[in-house]
């Protein structure tokens, strides 16, 4: 039995996998190396999962993560890990991840739009090219936090439509005082940008929301996709926003003079694939 993990700032799927048959699949808070350190995050899995799943013999454990995309924060996850566990691991990032699940072998550029962004050419083995992201604050066009920025700019400014500034003074329990406060004065702060985007979901019937989204997504492609030879290879989406905005999303590729490949959020079906034929490689690296 194997482990394949995905972790996103916000959530980490766990699925224990005999060849691609899933086993068992669990659920717990988000890791990060850029915002946990190593004790943190080992005690997030060791209370996230619970004792019976360190007890299950397992050959090799893939995890896959945001933040993973140096040597030095690769250890550090991977230290844990193995603390917990007392097995292989191999550590990779997120975008890794979303290549090998989405592209399997193949060649392909891949889109993550979730609480932040990220994409890369994947040349079928390995990533040989990747526009930084550049973060919450710099960079990370199309994605939750982006797009929650500019709704909270819009609320304090008063731009945003009144019904809207009004609903969600209300279902927050909030002022603008108090919004401030939160982005400034209190940590993470990107993972309260990132909440309005949930928030705006159940508003995409107002042509504000829709054109707010849809402005994101074309800085997203003008600011990151164009940079890739995007006509010529087949283009991936996954992350939660890009699913739920999914129909916003085509209509900007269309646009744009293409079509998604793929928009999804499975990447763990499709990695318990991948590795399914991948295991002996991964182990001998």
């Amino acid at each position: 039995m194997n482990l394949i993990a995905v972790s996103g700032s916000d959530q980490t799927e766990w699925a224990f996998v005999e060849q691609d048959e899933l086993v068992d699949l669990q659920k717990t808070e988000g890791l990060n190396p850029y915002f946990q350190t190593r004790r943190e995050m080992s005690r997030s899995i060791r209370l996230g999962l619970g004792e019976a799943y360190f007890k299950r013999k397992l050959g090799h454990v893939y995890f896959y993560g945001a933040g993973c995309n140096g040597e030095d924060r690769k250890k550090m996850v991977s230290q844990s890990l193995v603390a917990q566990f007392k097995t292989p691991v191999t550590v990779e990032s997120d975008l890794l991840g979303a290549t090998r699940s989405m592209c399997m072998d193949t060649a392909g550029i891949v889109c993550i739009l979730g609480t932040g962004s990220n994409s890369c050419f994947y040349d079928g083995a390995h990533i040989v090219k990747n526009v930084r992201a550049g973060g919450y604050i710099l960079g990370d066009e199309g994605s939750a936090s982006s797009i929650g920025r500019a709704f909270l700019s819009d609320v304090l400014k008063e731009l945003a439509p009144s019904e809207l500034i009004a609903s969600f003074y209300f279902q927050h329990q909030t002022t603008a005082h108090e919004v401030m406060r939160t982005v400034y004065d209190k940590p993470l702060p990107h993972y309260y940008l990132s909440s309005m985007a949930t928030f705006l979901t159940d508003y995409q019937h107002m042509e504000y929301v829709r054109d707010l989204v849809t402005d994101n997504f074309k800085r997203f492609l003008t600011r990151n996709l164009f940079q890739y030879a995007y006509h010529q290879y087949p283009v991936y989406f996954t992350g939660k926003t890009a699913v739920t905005f999914a129909p916003l999303l085509r209509a900007v590729c269309r646009e744009a003079g293409f079509e998604p490949e793929m928009i999804n959020d499975h990447v763990i079906e499709g990695l318990m694939k991948y590795h399914a034929t991948h295991l002996l490689t991964d182990q001998g690296t």
